[in-house]
């Protein structure tokens, strides 16, 4: 989210109704999602603005957070006729800056293109290529790069390029500049760590803020290392679960977008927490990347506020 809009990407495969224009798309329906100073007459601004251009609200999501005296808002409308998104953020530009708003305005069911990390446990990986094929997921999954060749042959049988990078302490630094070519290459808006096993420098942190998410499982900071699962299960833990965040450089407590949690019990070998855990960490990040993608989440500080 941008104080000046974010120019879209146009995706390889555009939703039902649109149609290519450039880098832009004509479309019916559109995305407003922004944050602001809390203050009186924001609503009734962005409604004008609206009716101006002949628009009508879907639904609205909206936040005022007490606390940090944040506004949040998230509008899904639509229009009789096609618009360019680009023109409509020009024209939204004079009541975002009146209002000190950072924003985004986007075609609705736009697909982001996104970049998977993994190493060797690819269940979340295999979870995010189904449901990208199958259109449940509104993302387009640009390559997939891992540390290891395990996944290979599943992006393959997806049709999604592969990058093998190994990553040594001393090759770290060239590892994540090409990391970096290969985001820029394929226009990626977002990295998912799917399982990826390796920390994140602080400068490939600060590239990334806003824009890159992992899932781990939500023993931490307890059960650190190798064999978490089994490390639960011999202190006889009635929950296993897992936790979606922005990465940032303090090691998994990135603000957080999605947790599951679910019961389990004293008959649960080691083999069945991981099969539950398995299962938590593909909802958790599944979630948060629906909801990254669809302008639900936005960040404040070390939180996130997610319209849903």
């Amino acid at each position: 989210m941008t104080a000046g809009g974010s120019a879209a990407v146009a995706p390889a495969g555009l939703a039902a109704g649109q149609r290519t224009r450039g880098d832009d798309a004509l479309a019916t329906e559109f995305i407003l999602t922004f944050k602001c100073r809390d203050s009186l007459g924001i609503v009734q601004a962005v409604a004008a603005f609206l009716l101006a251009q002949e628009c009508y609200i879907v639904d609205i999501k909206q936040f005022g957070d007490k606390a940090s005296g944040e506004f949040f808002m998230r509008v899904h409308f639509t229009s009789q006729e096609e618009y360019d998104a680009g023109l409509l953020r020009e024209r939204f530009g004079s009541v975002a800056g009146e209002w000190g708003m950072q924003w985004r305005l986007e075609p609705h069911g736009r697909r982001q293109r996104i970049l998977v990390m993994v190493s060797k446990f690819d269940h979340c990986l295999n979870d995010l290529l189904l449901r990208a094929r199958d259109g449940d997921l509104p993302v387009e999954i640009a390559a997939v790069v891992s540390n290891h060749p395990d996944a290979a042959g599943l992006a393959a049988w997806h049709g999604v390029p592969f990058h093998r990078i190994p990553v040594t302490p001393e090759t770290k630094a060239e590892a994540e500049a090409r990391l970096m070519d290969l985001v820029d290459g394929y226009g990626v808006e977002l990295v998912v760590l799917a399982r990826y096993i390796q920390v994140l420098s602080d400068d490939l942190t600060r590239k990334l803020d806003g824009r890159a998410i992992n899932i781990h499982h939500s023993f931490l900071p307890s059960f650190k290392g190798a064999k978490p699962y089994h490390q639960a299960y011999a202190r006889g833990v009635k929950t296993v679960g897992a936790t979606a965040h922005y990465v940032n450089a303090e090691l998994d407590e990135g603000p957080i977008i999605s947790q599951q949690v679910i019961e389990v019990d004293h008959t649960y070998e080691p083999a069945d927490l991981v099969r539950v855990g398995k299962d938590a960490e593909c909802r958790a990040l599944t979630n948060a990347v629906r909801w990254h993608a669809e302008g639900r989440v936005i960040l404040s500080g070390s939180r996130t506020v997610v319209l849903r």
